[in-house]
């Protein structure tokens, strides 16, 4: 949704670009409940849902890679590193 609001880039199809990502080793990781509780449980965090489920996976000792301001900002103990980098 993002590439076709224009608001992020890619330099072909979504689809292959993920199939190249889980070739190199990227892990998809399923959402649960204890992640949708996790979730809703986020201390001075924004309301955003796609944003909060995206956090509270990363929480379960994943890091996150991401470009989003909000949650680069956020004061929580999360292990992020900013993908423009």
């Amino acid at each position: 949704m993002l590439k076709e609001r224009d608001r992020i880039e890619f330099p072909e199809d979504v689809g292959l670009w993920r199939r190249k990502q889980l070739e190199q080793g990227m892990i998809e990781i399923a959402v649960d409940g204890a992640i949708g509780i996790r979730s809703i449980s986020l201390a001075d965090f924004h309301a955003d849902p796609a944003d909060r489920l995206i956090v509270a996976t990363a929480l379960e000792g994943h890091r996150l890679v991401t470009a989003d301001e909000r949650i680069l900002g956020w004061a929580g103990d999360l292990s992020r590193l900013r993908a423009t980098e």
